[in-house]
């Protein structure tokens, strides 16, 4: 718990990648790696400093150091995989059948080795929305790569209002969430995705679902936490809507961390 910590928390947070657009001047010439305030600031609202883990991007233009990913497994606490672009399909063996749908192969090979450094440290991971599908593309799953033509529901996933639209998630009955949520059935959620775990990789088990069936949250059933949600826990303090109260989502996050150092 937070009073028993005995310091603060050193966690990791995956970069956000921007690549130089075409046509661009200034800034957007660059590749930018970013994360987002929300997020951030949500995790940052416990006693933990966060650190952006940069990548060596490929064919950038400064030279790799002796630093390896791994040695900021060894050194941190617990690592988050922040939301994004799609995951490309061949991580998991697929062809885009579209395009727009073809993702970000750079950030992917990022991430999943930023990922496997973790696992193998045994340090806890905890996946937001794209987080939870590399999570779960790393593990041997697969992803819808377009929900609303791969699969048909009456429920949105993704619509323009953005951080605003939400729905109703279920937890399992015999799940961990339920126990970390003080054993409530779920709640409303912000969700915003249009691709989403098919496959269920090695090792996890589901722990949230929403009406129509969709995989809303996994965690796995190994001994190094890993733990991911499709919504987005970080834009869950909006005024007027009673959305789920994520912090013991964070609190279990964290105490696995606590944990492992």
């Amino acid at each position: 718990m937070i009073g028993r910590r005995r310091k603060p928390l050193k966690i990791a947070l995956s970069a956000r990648i921007f690549h130089p657009e075409p046509d661009a001047r200034g800034i957007k010439t660059k590749t930018l790696q970013v994360l987002e305030q929300s997020v951030a600031q949500w995790v940052m609202s416990r006693d933990v400093m966060l650190l952006m883990v940069p990548s060596a991007v490929r064919d950038g233009e400064l030279m790799r150091s002796n630093i390896r990913l791994r040695d900021y497994a060894d050194y941190l606490d617990g690592l988050i995989l922040q939301g994004g672009s799609d995951v490309c399909p061949q991580a998991y063996g697929e062809q885009a059948l579209n395009p727009a749908w073809a993702g970000d192969p750079v950030r992917d090979a990022y991430e999943l080795e930023l990922l496997h450094e973790f696992i193998e440290a045994r340090k806890p991971v905890l996946g937001i929305c794209r987080g939870m599908q590399l999570m779960n593309v790393a593990l041997g799953g697969t992803l819808y790569q377009d929900l609303p033509t791969q699969r048909e529901s009456e429920l949105k996933h993704e619509t323009p209002d953005y951080d605003r639209h939400s729905h109703a998630i279920t937890f399992a009955e015999d799940g961990e969430f339920r126990k970390w949520f003080g054993g409530v059935e779920g709640g409303l959620v912000s969700s915003i995705h249009h691709q989403a775990v098919n496959r269920l990789g090695k090792d996890l088990r589901v722990e949230a679902t929403s009406a129509d069936g969709l995989v809303e949250a996994i965690k796995g059933t190994g001994r190094t936490f890993l733990c991911g949600v499709q919504w987005h826990p970080e834009f869950h303090f909006q005024a007027g809507v009673q959305l789920l109260d994520c912090g013991p989502l964070l609190e279990a996050f964290l105490d696995a961390a606590d944990r492992a150092r």
